[in-house]
């Protein structure tokens, strides 16, 4: 691979505020150097001591990391533990137990509060109804639900009994849940009879029938409904079952089922490049290890902290800081049911302001949407909140563009919150690259350095490593406990996705490309490795582009893709929603221009996207993903023939097809 060359440096440096590295669980730079120095003069040692110290083991392990069968990398093999009990019991052990677990806000503004107590009980009367109806360790069972309490009880009682959980997103179609019911051969499917989201309600259960009519989910016995709407919904006798009926009558005490440390936790579907989803695998041990570590290293968590992830469930930051990370520390955590424009586009803030929220983290896309809204709408700029609560912010899904990072820094954290911006992936289970709050010096746009025991690196195609200042690929040098295990039924695919033989079959490969800066050896995430243009010769990370376009006072969002051209190889194809309303005519060719020429001064000349679409929004998914594989499709000017049902307005393609 080519070195991918970087324009443009990022220069403007922030420190912790000093009375974060005062009190932060990793505190100052000599601290995390100090840490990174023992993970590389014992490597085994320094997991196992964390293993011990933060995780409840019914039977202790005695090996640490089984490299044997590389790249299939075993962690405490031989130990024993339950993943649920450690996110319960031990807080109904150490004093947690009337300790609020969950502030859960429904889409209406109700909210509930559910103690650590409450919380156990309510999963094992689940897990109990879970296992009257032959649910057992081994099972895998199917979750689409809607973001609620019942949601993170379901995947918690799958925990409790040894069956491993497959959360499916709640906005994925009937063709997608099909698929991932077939491929992971599951038993039971739990759901509700509808989801509410911005106001409305939504089908859940009749999407399930009619995945199932589609033919080949055998497997399935039971459907378990919650009610959350009491909407008029189908049940089949004999199959379906309400999930008040299932737990009626049952004990509010299940005894753990105590699993391998490798036992399988969950598969989470995710994208592959191919188009059939990839069933990641995680393990139980390493992968809870992970989310506890990270829970106290990049969020800093304390006692008295009020935790907000804004993911969904269906997706794995849903997972490891909403269903297991924040119970496994014992924190109190915000679940929201609803959408951040609904009934207004101030509802984080004002969420944040009610709650006394101290630490937040959402996705860029998510923060671009809501600098648009307050230019938009000046009611709702977090400038009228009290948000004096937070401490700490934190960005995660993609990388954050730096006029993004000012934007968040200044108007939400006040300038005196960290920002922990994240790097990591489905495949890695938790946090990989990011800043410690109370330790590292912020660049806007960087995730900065690896976390103590992740050995990163930058690498060209061969697998060597590059100096700092060249960009590459982005892998990981030696395998860590929460790494995938597998892909699910299928090793092969695992093995040529993740461990492929150019670079030697053993260093992980991230399917990212990086740079480093060559000061301060800082890590730039510049895009997916296919997201890497090559425009007559030259490397460009689209990343770079789009941060480029979004630096300009006219636009709010930007996403870049490549489409083949004859002269220069490939050509920039810009996606642009703009603060204002979409442009037609001379005008979108005027402000077109304007953006060219903008992004020839930013990069370079090389840059200039040669079309600009204009939309009201992008393509994305109701989660807040913007779909890049039908923005491909777009440029190419091909016909879409991908399932474009979990969009949240497909209306928008018709707007991009139109270049300027």
């Amino acid at each position: 691979m080519a070195d991918i060359e970087t324009f443009k440096q990022e220069n403007r440096i922030f420190n912790p505020p000093a009375d974060f590295v005062r009190d932060a669980a990793i505190s100052g730079m000599d601290n995390y150097k100090a840490m990174c120095a023992a993970a590389e003069r014992d490597y085994e040692g320094f997991w196992a001591n964390l293993a011990r110290e933060n995780i409840s083991w019914q039977k202790p392990f005695t090996k640490v990391l089984d490299e044997s069968q590389a790249p299939f990398y075993k962690w405490f093999d031989d130990g024993q533990l339950n993943v649920s009990y450690n996110c319960l019991e031990r807080n109904l052990q150490n004093g947690n137990a009337e300790k609020t677990a969950i502030i859960f806000e429904a889409d209406d503004g109700t909210v509930t509060r559910v103690s650590y107590q409450q919380l156990h009980d309510k999963v094992c009367q689940v897990a109990n109804g879970l296992k009257s109806l032959g649910i057992r360790k081994g099972d895998r069972v199917v979750i689409y639900m809607p973001m609620s309490v019942e949601g993170i009880a379901a995947m918690q009682a799958c925990a409790r009994i040894g069956a491993t959980h497959s959360v499916v997103f709640g906005g994925f179609s009937a063709k997608s849940l099909q698929e991932r019911i077939i491929d992971a051969g599951a038993v039971a499917v739990i759901t509700a009879d509808e989801q509410v989201r911005g106001g409305k309600q939504l089908p859940l259960k009749a999407i399930v029938d009619e995945a199932l009519a589609m033919g080949g989910c055998d497997s399935i016995r039971n459907i378990i409904v919650y009610r959350r709407t009491g909407g008029n919904i189908n049940m089949q006798q004999g199959r379906d079952l309400w999930l008040q009926d299932v737990t009626a009558g049952q004990a509010a005490t299940c005894e753990p089922e105590w699993v391998n440390a490798e036992h399988p936790l969950f598969i989470l579907y995710t994208s592959g490049s191919t188009g059939k989803p990839k069933g990641v695998q995680h393990s139980s041990g390493g992968y809870l290890l992970w989310a506890a570590l990270t829970m106290k290293w990049t969020f800093d968590i304390k006692p008295t902290d009020v935790f907000w992830c804004t993911a969904d469930i269906g997706w794995v930051t849903g997972h490891t800081y909403i269903a297991y990370g924040p119970l496994a520390v014992g924190a109190t955590q915000i679940v929201f049911e609803g959408v951040p424009t609904y009934p207004h586009a101030g509802r984080f803030w004002d969420m944040i302001a009610r709650h006394k929220a101290t630490i937040f983290y959402t996705a860029p896309t998510a923060i671009r949407s809501l600098i648009k809204a307050s230019e938009a709408d000046a009611k709702v700029h977090p400038k009228n909140f009290d948000l004096s609560s937070l401490r700490l912010l934190g960005s995660v899904g993609e990388p954050i563009n730096p006029e993004a990072w000012m934007w968040y820094y200044r108007n939400v954290g006040n300038e005196k919150c960290p920002i922990a911006d994240t790097f990591w992936q489905t495949e890695t289970g938790g946090h990989m690259i990011t800043p410690l709050p109370g330790a590292t010096p912020m660049v806007p746009g960087s995730c900065t350095l690896p976390l103590p025991g992740i050995q990163a690196a930058v690498v060209d195609e061969t697998g060597n490593e590059l100096p700092n200042g060249q960009g590459g690929i982005l892998v990981v040098k030696r395998p860590w406990p929460s790494m995938i295990r597998t892909i699910w039924g299928d090793p092969e695919r695992f093995k040529k996705s993740y461990f492929p033989e150019e670079l030697g079959g053993k260093m992980y490969l991230a399917g990212d490309g990086a740079v480093r800066n060559e000061q301060t050896g800082y890590f730039t995430i510049t895009g997916r490795i296919d997201d890497v243009l090559n425009v007559s010769g030259h490397r460009m990370g689209t990343m770079e582009i789009e941060s480029a376009l979004v630096a300009n006072p006219l636009v709010a969002e930007a996403a870049v893709v490549g489409k083949p051209d004859e002269t220069t190889g490939e050509a920039i194809c810009a996606f642009v929603v703009l603060k204002r309303a979409r442009p037609n005519g001379d005008e979108a060719k005027q402000i077109a221009k304007e953006l060219r020429d903008w992004v020839a001064k930013e990069i370079g000349p090389i840059a200039k996207p040669k079309e600009i679409r204009f939309g009201d929004n992008l393509p994305k998914t109701r989660s807040g993903k913007i779909m890049r594989r039908l923005l491909r499709v777009l440029a190419k000017g091909e016909q879409i023939t991908q399932d474009v049902s979990t969009l949240e307005n497909p209306a928008i393609l018709e707007q991009l097809k139109q270049a300027q």
